[in-house]
């Protein structure tokens, strides 16, 4: 039936989002999407598709007759992380904390210009960057009345788009991987260094999208959505929506230690920090027996440096909250249980997402939508300079529809390849496979079923479809502007022309919106202004 019908691949992915869009409810969407992808790799039989909804459940716990680490340690280290912040706010960190970076960060801001530093500093994991940066900054983005929704978005768009476009990170080892075969096969005579060095010039959307959160925060170009999530923070005091089921949220009741010491919060999570960055050399020169850092990073197993930094955050946690709990009269003998369990509760809704998009995921391309979604690249009749633009598209499409970036790169960008370097052209490989990246990460980075988002809302404390939903606009107008450069790259062959004007179009935008609407913080207050006088 597929064969005769390839674009029903597209069905599960499109129920799935259509139906997260609408009804703001992930699992029930997810869930959705998984069965019809089921269904239809099963030609609708019910018992075939039982079967395969549990195999593609039971793969991300068991496969190949062992644990599988990767998505398990992933699990685990989100959960860890929800224990870590409920013993350091009991221990009284997250207060002390959020005092003491008040008294320095006087503006809102400020306090966004903290997660959007500490993202392009912890540039080397996007996993990791998306769990912890929003963590550590949300004390003081709840202080300043910052919504959830715009820390999530500044996390988001600091974590695979900085990551991409760093050589030195988990992204650049596995995308030089991909692409030393490739330049290998061309008349480029390039290391795979300077292959993905090249393609990074080229990847205008994460370009833009990084230089967008930091114009947004500038200029205060609040758009959309955000714009309603922005006021609310302000106008009410609260990052979220009443009512609004968000990951990561403690209970209130938990007992908190005064006078909190901001060392309870700033320790463990250098001690987080530390560790992951220390599993991920030391997993790196275990698995590829060298020191290189290209080498380690291409070797590391990202899952496993996660665990260990949890576990050496956690220890950390531990020990503050004895320290300061033990003679602490609030704190009775099951307080300590407490913690573990309000720890692990608050992160349950984050690992259920992350379950279903996984297994959508895996559903997804065993169904073939990457498969027929690369067909279109490849039976394209365009000159392969106007490619270009069609392949950024059609990456961003793919992305979207099957909620992964590293699985886009690893089928988009041999075919790309491939093209240019059956046509002789190889002044258009770095451009074409800059393309491919940039509309990976669009395309991942607007979908509500990618784990990236997910990871972002979870770290940021944030409704996961009330981040897609307010960080859509910012999307449009990073990916509208790479879509302008792309066509004057393919006009003109220059790179750097095409960057310049991607730059320029997202200057403009960001005037405009500027030109269009007042500060959010203004409107709020002329709100509250017109509540009084009422």
């Amino acid at each position: 039936m597929l064969e005769t019908a390839p674009w029903l691949t597209l069905v599960p992915p499109v129920i799935a989002i259509l139906l997260a869009i609408i009804t703001k409810k992930v699992m029930l969407s997810l869930g959705a999407g998984v069965v019809a992808a089921a269904l239809l790799i099963a030609a609708f039989n019910p018992l075939e598709t039982l079967r395969l909804v549990w195999e593609s459940f039971a793969e991300i716990f068991w496969v190949d007759g062992g644990v599988n680490t990767w998505y398990v340690y992933i699990l685990v280290f989100t959960l860890a992380l929800g224990v870590i912040a409920a013993f350091i706010m009991m221990s009284g960190g997250t207060k002390a904390f959020a005092d003491w970076a008040v008294e320095r960060i006087k503006t809102r801001r400020g306090g966004m210009f903290l997660p959007a530093i500490l993202g392009i500093v912890i540039f080397i994991d996007d996993y990791f960057n998306a769990l912890a940066v929003g963590q550590i900054s949300r004390p003081v983005t709840d202080q300043h009345r910052i919504s959830r929704a715009k820390l999530a978005y500044i996390v988001d768009s600091t974590s695979a788009p900085v990551a991409v476009l760093a050589p030195f990170s988990s992204w650049g080892a596995y995308i030089m991987g991909i692409l030393a075969p490739i330049v290998a096969a061309s008349a480029l005579t390039l290391s795979s260094v300077q292959a993905f060095l090249g393609a990074a010039a080229a990847n205008y959307y994460a370009i833009a999208a990084a230089v967008l959160v930091w114009l947004v925060i500038i200029f205060k170009a609040d758009l959309g959505p955000m714009r309603r999530e922005e006021r609310r923070a302000i106008v009410e005091g609260r990052p979220y929506a009443e009512g609004e089921v968000v990951p990561g949220a403690l209970s209130e009741d938990l007992p908190v230690h005064e006078p909190g010491a901001k060392r309870a919060l700033v320790v463990p999570f250098v001690a987080l920090v530390v560790g992951v960055f220390t599993g991920i050399v030391w997993t790196g020169v275990s698995a590829g027996g060298s020191w290189n850092v290209v080498d380690i990073l291409a070797s590391t197993d990202t899952s496993a440096a996660l665990i260990f930094g949890g576990a050496l955050g956690l220890v950390a946690a531990l020990y503050y909250y004895f320290r300061y709990t033990t003679a602490n009269p609030k704190f009775a003998w099951n307080t300590f249980g407490r913690g573990w369990w309000e720890g692990v509760k608050s992160m349950m809704p984050a690992v259920g997402i992350l379950i279903l998009a996984w297994m959508l995921g895996g559903l997804i391309d065993a169904l073939g939508t990457g498969v027929f979604l690369g067909e279109l690249v490849e039976s394209s009749n365009l000159s392969p300079a106007w490619l270009i633009p069609i392949v950024f598209v059609l990456a961003a499409a793919m992305a979207f529809s099957t909620g992964t970036s590293w699985g886009s790169f690893g089928l988009l960008l041999p075919i790309a390849g491939g093209i240019v370097n059956a046509v002789d052209a190889p002044e258009l490989l770095l451009p074409m496979l800059g393309a491919v990246l940039a509309g990976a990460v669009a395309g991942d980075h607007s979908s509500p079923i990618s784990d990236t988002t997910i990871l972002s809302a979870t770290g940021a404390g944030a409704n996961v479809i009330t981040h897609v939903v307010t960080q859509l606009p910012f999307v449009g107008i990073a990916g509208g502007s790479a879509i302008v450069g792309y066509v004057v790259l393919a006009a003109t062959d220059l790179i750097w022309l095409g960057l310049v004007v991607t730059l320029v179009v997202l200057a403009g935008c960001v005037f405009l919106v500027r030109l269009i609407r007042q500060p959010v913080e203004r409107e709020a207050a002329e709100v509250a202004e017109t509540a009084a006088t009422e």
